[in-house]
């Protein structure tokens, strides 16, 4: 699975812990994520994440550029509802990108752990037939 994380400054811990919970989830998965997001992450795990550029300098477009191709099945975003952010438009084109492609996005840790759970009993297996049969492929 191609899960992604991405997490706002003030939620940048919360995430890191998260992870590191969930870090035997994990492995095997192909991981993705913003800059310093993903660095942090790294930094206290032995998760390896490939990093795109920071949120505010297009690492949510850079994710959503995936998810819009239909190559990302599971994003963990940690928002920050009372924080306005520079880049809204870019996190709301992202959220619109996943609610079209149907890929699960959890913006809380209560939801993230609801899909992590999910993603630890196998019922995420239904993505492995997207990636097999894409759209205007035979």
């Amino acid at each position: 699975m191609n899960i992604a994380f991405i997490a706002h400054d003030r939620k940048k811990d919360e995430m890191v812990n998260f992870v590191i919970a969930y870090e035997h989830v994990f492995q095997g998965h192909s991981l993705y994520s913003t800059g310093t997001t993903g660095a942090r992450i790294m930094e206290q795990t032995k998760l390896n994440i490939h990093r795109f550029m920071s949120g505010p300098l297009g690492g949510d477009q850079q994710i959503g550029a995936l998810v819009a191709q239909n190559e990302m099945d599971l994003i963990i975003f940690l928002r920050d509802p009372l924080m306005a952010q520079p880049h809204e438009p870019d996190i709301i084109a992202l959220l619109r990108l996943c609610d079209v492609q149907g890929i699960p996005v959890a913006t809380n840790v209560a939801t993230g752990e609801l899909l992590v759970r999910a993603l630890q009993r196998g019922d995420f297996a239904w993505r492995e037939l997207v990636h097999k049969y894409k759209p205007g492929e035979a």
